[in-house]
């Protein structure tokens, strides 16, 4: 599966402010890494499908996804869930709804990566 990088500035500065001042509708996504079994925080923006939300790489299989699928016990902002990754052939619906929500900014990576199967997406369900 294919991965962008971003860039410098992006992953060091934008992504604290976007999650410190909500920039875009972005709310705080913190996993466990799968080696050093510390915090990650990533911005995301997430879609709600019937009651159901969920979460969307853009940019493939980044780092957090991989730690999401060694760990699917995640924190969105304050509450607790567990990520279910679903099937790319149930992804659709879900990148539909989530392409309008973060704007054109993710509409590049979907010009690099172009197969839905290239984003994973995972619904969220509440922890027990």
């Amino acid at each position: 599966m294919a991965y962008l990088k971003p860039p410098w500035f992006t992953a060091r500065v934008f992504n604290r402010l976007a999650m410190s001042f909500g920039i875009g509708g972005c709310r705080t996504l913190t996993v466990t890494t799968r080696s050093t079994k510390r915090e990650q925080r990533i911005p995301v923006v997430v879609p709600e499908i019937d009651g159901v939300a969920y979460l969307v790489s853009t940019r493939g299989e980044s780092e957090w996804v991989r730690n999401v699928r060694a760990d699917p016990n995640v924190t969105l902002d304050d509450r607790r869930y567990v990520a279910t990754e679903l099937p790319t052939a149930d992804r659709a619906p879900v990148i539909a709804a989530y392409r309008p929500l973060a704007g054109k900014v993710v509409e590049a990576y979907w010009r690099q990566l172009p197969d839905d199967a290239d984003h994973p997406v995972f619904a969220l369900t509440p922890a027990p």
